[in-house]
């Protein structure tokens, strides 16, 4: 079992940055797999970022998106820079473990032009 917290989402303007924390509740050794995930309004959850071996971005973000992590803390990072108003939606981390998807409880973000 894990356990993923998400943080950091919020209001920011066009062309602003932000960034989003992903707290797991064990090591992230082990995962076979992380990332992030997004929701707009309407819209299906779609790939932002995946980290399994190599990193994997969406095309709307690279360049502008940044995957991290913090092992002593376990916790990983998503810095958002250039934020963009199609960038608005709910973030959820995700890991695999054992054959299982995790997934946090997601952080909003809104980006206003």
């Amino acid at each position: 079992q894990v356990q993923l917290v998400e943080s950091g989402g919020g209001l920011v303007q066009a062309g602003g940055s932000l960034r989003l924390s992903c707290a797991a509740s064990r090591s992230f050794f082990g995962f076979d797999a992380v990332g992030w995930y997004r929701q707009a309004p309407g819209k299906e959850r779609e790939l932002v970022v995946v980290l399994r071996g190599s990193t994997d971005y969406a095309d709307s973000v690279k360049g502008r998106f940044a995957i991290s992590r913090d092992n002593a803390k376990n916790t990983m990072y998503l810095q958002m820079n250039s934020l963009k108003s199609e960038d608005t939606a709910v973030y959820y981390c995700y890991v695999l473990f054992r054959n299982i998807n995790y997934w946090g409880q997601g952080t909003p973000v809104t980006v206003s032009s």
